[in-house]
């Protein structure tokens, strides 16, 4: 009887660590003999789970998403918190928005937007991002009842380039923790509220 193809579930496995890797390393850098030493297996085990580095820097990619929409939901949905999902996602940006360090590898993915795959994959990461913030402060403003002339859609855009802000404050050293704080308390919670 053969063994059961356990690929996916390797996969599934290694990506944080790949994505570890990536975000230390950036694209350019990261050999595949780091990635795998950073992974903990031989090159030829991250071989047979993606055929070259650049599926391995896509699975890292999606490893941004993926990490961000589970402590995303588990913070939404809090259920002790009377404040709306996008009060609470703010809230919480406010205070960990950055700490994994992970927009790095978005950062080295910038620099590789003439392949087509990588810049696919960045679209599409950015529009699952947007989509998701959308959603809340769509959410938020049927609660609240409150209206912008502003669409919703441009406000979580607008939020998407907090996030993008804040990171680059905290990678040049342009801005502190404080400073980040207050783009998400106080920018974000005017941008939730609407002009």
């Amino acid at each position: 009887m053969p063994r059961p193809d356990r690929s996916e579930e390797r996969r599934l496995a290694i990506k944080p660590l790949l994505a570890r890797a990536f975000s230390e390393l950036g694209y350019r850098r990261a050999t595949t003999a780091a990635l795998a030493e950073r992974c903990q297996v031989q090159e030829k085990a991250l071989f047979r789970l993606w055929p070259d580095k650049r599926a391995m820097f896509l699975a890292a990619l999606e490893q941004v998403f993926l990490e961000s929409q589970k402590v995303w939901s588990r913070v939404a949905e809090d259920p002790g918190d009377q404040s709306s999902a996008a009060e609470r996602l703010l809230g919480y940006e406010a205070v960990h928005h950055g700490e994994q360090r992970l927009y790095r590898i978005i950062f080295a993915g910038l620099s590789e937007t003439d392949d087509p795959e990588i810049r696919a994959s960045l679209a599409d990461l950015f529009g699952r991002f947007h989509a998701l913030i959308e959603s809340h402060l769509t959410d938020h403003r049927s609660k609240t009842r409150q209206g912008s002339a502003i669409d919703a859609e441009l406000i979580a855009w607008a939020i998407v380039g907090l996030g993008t802000v804040a990171n680059i404050g905290r990678e040049l050293n342009l801005l502190r923790k404080p400073a980040r704080s207050d783009l998400f308390r106080k920018v974000g919670a005017r941008l939730l509220e609407g002009p």
